[in-house]
């Protein structure tokens, strides 16, 4: 089965997109097109993967994707699950709800190792549904109390 990702034409009159070099636009629409991604917008890849997919040097990938973790904060990556989560992808590929999309994220947030990363996707989620589907995978952070007595 071929899967589909639409970009939108306002992609391009985005304020981050039109600063971004002619490497970064690049980059950025493989990272929302490439085979790997999912509906969830959080997906496993290597290095080595993209190096070759885009015709780039390891080093080359390396460089755009601390540029895209640290400057344009667009992306977050985990290396030990080798996880990449997309930060907006929720506001453009989440637009739409009912069972059979909610089913089909669902069972792909049950596969995530690195729960961050769901929380991290779920700020730019538009529809309350959704977002309250990847805030149920997040695990909650202890907070202290004075009853706690901490």
């Amino acid at each position: 089965m071929t899967n589909y990702r639409k970009l939108r034409t306002d992609f391009w009159n985005n304020p981050i997109v039109e600063e971004m070099t002619p490497e970064d636009k690049y980059f950025y629409v493989y990272l929302l097109t490439n085979p790997y991604t999912t509906r969830i917008g959080i997906y496993r890849i290597i290095k080595k993967q993209m190096s070759f997919d885009l015709g780039f040097s390891i080093e080359a990938v390396q460089t755009l994707m601390e540029r895209f973790i640290n400057y344009h904060k667009l992306i977050r990556y985990n290396p030990e699950t080798k996880e990449l989560a997309v930060k907006d992808w929720g506001r453009e590929y989440l637009r739409k709800g009912g069972k059979s999309v909610m089913d089909s994220v669902h069972s792909e947030l049950k596969e995530v190792d690195d729960t961050s990363l769901i929380q991290y996707v779920s700020k730019s989620i538009l529809r309350d549904e959704i977002r309250s589907l990847y805030e149920s995978f997040c695990v909650p952070e202890k907070s202290l109390s004075i009853e706690d007595g901490e």
